[in-house]
């Protein structure tokens, strides 16, 4: 296999700059006796130690590693030094895009330096985390080697005795894609990438992959809230929650109104089902009551039918596979038993969406989509994974630097039909970008100079801007609104609203949390809800109790009590409850009465309702019931509480609660002027029960205190999981031994949040 690397290396040339050595001629002046793969291997076992820590990576899959997996280490690219904070935008797109088209593949980053692993250049490491959406991990060490000399690289190796391969910062990542590809053990390959189904192939392994040192804020009731666009006319507002994977829609008040997306992914169909992946920029387009918006880690257009409450991919366009005509198929399809193929799309070339991000529309049926640029205030080139570079023509070189010397531009424009949902024109490079949507720019980018420079200052690194455009890549994070001004405020994750006439900068308050359901990574999906052996297994518990009941009718009341420290930010809705009773209780919806009331019913629990039906119920003995004539202390209609009620059978049960509660420190942190720091740690200890070490935690903390607000004001989710284990008796028998008894039950549970 590494002989035909080196072949093709010879046969190259000078195209790129390679470097080959095995593990026994790589020297380190700084760690005689460690060279730099025993290193890596050496940290595979503990998340931190006397020279490095892992960042972004999970305690419970401290060896997740194959050792005799193939490895792609992306090197130097996030501080461009140990005094200067910066990020290679341009290599990190890079290494996402590979992570997809190679999920078997292992991606890490790895930064050396005396001061790596201070806690500000941590801070800064997790906003770019969370700012570029980085899923791999990434391993930061004080140690100095001397392969690291170099600056920015990129390392492929294949287990730990055979030889590195260094590409340079400015290798075509073409190349690097074909020597992935021969490691891989691909004898076949296709300079455009035309095999490739990126769309869908990623989410074929089942595994969505997020940024784990930034789980601490992912309970916050927004983000990284990144775009917004409105509809003047029906008075909404549509909010790009990045990171959580959905468009929040919400009127002038601040009320929530409905919400696009339930998790991250890539799937059409109705509003609460549909899966997004990081939507970006938006607009709504009146006279199809849809919203356009780009779904930028899904590198797609999608189209948001309002009406309907229906999403579909406008871009790439799907492709109809021919049915099978075999005999088999036939009788398959006749059975209904035909597995449903998975979706098809247009396959990946040198013209494809690339991590899309900004949206504009151009009012001629078209539609132009920019990718997000260069933010790293020089040193990059310019050059994008996802263009070609700024002015290249060349398809068989993708995100080639040196065919553009300009620095922090806009890569690539794709111009695209709105009716037909295809690809017109692609333009490369900043000056022919502003030649077609100059205008159309300059316009959305006026806005921002009304907004006070501090607000501007929190969002973006200050070197963040083009000439004579300040701050030009948050030209789609504000809006336009009546008398006001909205802007996105990443840093605090919240929407800001400025009166054009008072110039007043205040928080948008938004309310009627119910609309959002709970959160895609707390209920279980119903066929991964288990237990194994005397525990649970795969999900966080916080109360878990077990009862023995009567058959009959069983009414349960969760009292839950909330840290001291905290008050509601909103009541407990019903759309922020989900409740599942599984084994031999089903429950009941609607308190009218089993007559009137629907139930949801399993195969399996029907035999047992069947036998209820046909049993003549006689009067309960007053011993049998529990709680029937207990009348509610007049305090507790105050007190957060759940209710269920379930209909009992003789056996086993259990009932899973999930819920979700929008909490906010209360006013005595308020009173007693508590520094913001104590808020953030309270915040994060309260809202967050998964760990991601205590470098990550420092992390997020910091990261709250970079924003301007009061953290007091903060509104979080708290998650619950509360699972009740119920055994159910055999049913009393009556005094002529033949009839059976039911019975009406109450049980009540009382949950103390920490």
């Amino acid at each position: 296999m590494w002989e035909k690397i080196n072949k093709s290396i010879t046969e190259r040339g000078n195209h790129a700059a390679y470097r080959f050595s095995t593990v026994s001629e790589t020297s380190h002046e700084s760690s005689p006796g460690v060279d730099l793969l025993t290193f890596f291997e050496s940290t595979f076992d503990e998340l931190e130690g006397p020279y490095h820590c892992w960042l972004n990576k999970h305690e419970e899959s401290k060896d997740s590693f194959n050792r005799d997996g193939i490895f792609f280490v992306l090197v130097g690219a996030f501080f461009e030094d140990s005094s200067i904070l910066g990020c290679d935008h341009v290599m990190v797109e890079r290494v996402k895009f590979l992570q997809q088209r190679y999920p078997q593949v292992h991606f890490f980053g790895f930064q050396t330096g005396s001061s790596v692993c201070s806690v500000a250049n941590q801070t800064r490491l997790v906003q770019t985390i969370m700012k570029e959406y980085i899923t791999f991990p990434i391993l930061l060490s004080n140690k100095n080697f001397s392969e690291m000399t170099n600056g920015a690289m990129y390392i492929l190796f294949k287990g730990f005795r055979s030889p590195l391969l260094y590409h340079e910062k400015r290798a075509d990542l073409g190349m690097i894609n074909k020597e992935l590809s021969i490691i891989w053990g691909q004898q076949s390959f296709d300079l455009r990438m035309q095999c490739v189904d990126l769309c869908v192939s990623f989410w074929q392994t089942g595994v969505i992959k997020e940024p784990h040192v930034c789980s601490p804020l992912r309970n916050l009731l927004l983000y990284f809230p990144g775009c917004i666009s409105v509809d003047e006319s029906g008075n909404r507002l549509f909010l790009s929650d990045n990171n959580h994977h959905r468009i929040i829609i919400f009127d002038g008040d601040g009320k929530i109104l409905d919400c696009i997306g339930s998790s991250p992914g890539f799937e059409d169909g109705e509003f609460e089902s549909a899966k997004l992946l990081r939507p970006a920029a938006s607009f709504y387009n009146a006279a199809e009551d849809c919203l356009y918006f780009v779904d930028s880690e899904n590198h797609a257009i999608r189209r948001a039918n309002m009406e309907r409450r229906i999403i579909e991919t406008l871009y790439p366009a799907r492709v109809t596979e021919k049915k099978s005509s075999s005999v088999w198929s036939w009788i398959l399809d006749k059975l209904g038993m035909e597995r449903e193929s998975v979706p098809k799309y247009e396959e990946f070339n040198s013209e494809s969406l690339v991590f899309p991000w900004h949206l504009i529309d151009s009012r001629n049926n078209d539609i132009f989509i920019i990718n997000r640029r260069d933010d790293n205030g020089g040193g990059s080139g310019g050059g994008s994974a996802s263009s070609g570079g700024c002015a290249g023509d060349n398809d068989d070189r993708i995100g080639d630097p040196n065919d553009c010397g300009c620095e922090q531009c806009f890569e690539t424009l794709w111009v695209m039909d709105l009716a037909f949902g295809e690809i017109k024109e692609v333009v490369r490079g900043f000056p022919k970008i502003m030649e077609i949507c100059e205008q159309m720019i300059i316009e959305k980018v006026s806005f921002l100079n009304r907004m006070p420079c501090n607000w501007l200052k929190q969002g973006v690194d200050p070197n963040y801007s083009l000439e004579g455009l300040p701050y030009v890549g948050l030209m789609s994070s504000l809006a336009t609104f009546q008398q006001n001004m909205i802007f996105c405020d990443t840093v605090g994750q919240r929407v800001l609203k400025l009166g054009r006439e008072s110039g007043v900068v205040s928080d948008f308050k938004l309310s009627n949390f119910g609309i959002l359901g709970l959160p895609y990574w707390l209920p279980s999906p119903l066929e991964r809800v288990f237990v194994g052996g005397d525990g649970f297994r795969g999900s966080h518990i916080d109360h878990l109790q077990c009862f023995s009941v009567l058959p009959g009718k069983c009414e349960i009341r969760v009292n839950i009590d909330i840290p001291e420290d905290t008050e509601l930010a909103a009541p407990l809705q019903e759309g922020c409850i989900w409740r599942q009773a599984r084994g031999s209780a089903t429950e009941v919806l609607g308190s009218e009465g089993l007559a009137k009331s629907a139930e949801k019913v399993g195969v399996a629990q029907q035999w047992f309702d069947d036998l209820d039906n046909l049993v003549i119920s006689a009067s309960a003995p007053e011993s049998a019931v529990l709680g029937d004539n207990r009348t509610p202390d007049q305090n507790l209609q105050d007190e957060l509480h759940i209710e269920c009620t379930l209909n009992t059978s003789p056996g086993t049960s259990e009932v899973i609660i999930y819920a979700v509660l929008y909490l906010k420190l209360n006013r005595t942190w308020n009173s007693c002027g508590d520094h913001q720091e104590k808020k953030a740690a309270r915040i994060i200890e309260i809202s967050n029960h998964e760990r991601s070490g205590k470098l990550g935690r420092d992390g997020c903390i910091q990261l709250m205190l970079e924003s301007s607000r009061d953290l007091g004001e903060v509104i979080f989710m708290k998650p619950l999981h509360l699972r009740i284990r119920l055994e159910c008796l055999d049913h009393p028998k009556a005094e002529n031994l033949k009839d059976m008894i039911l019975t009406n039950s109450s049980i009540e549970v009382n949950v103390s949040l920490f």
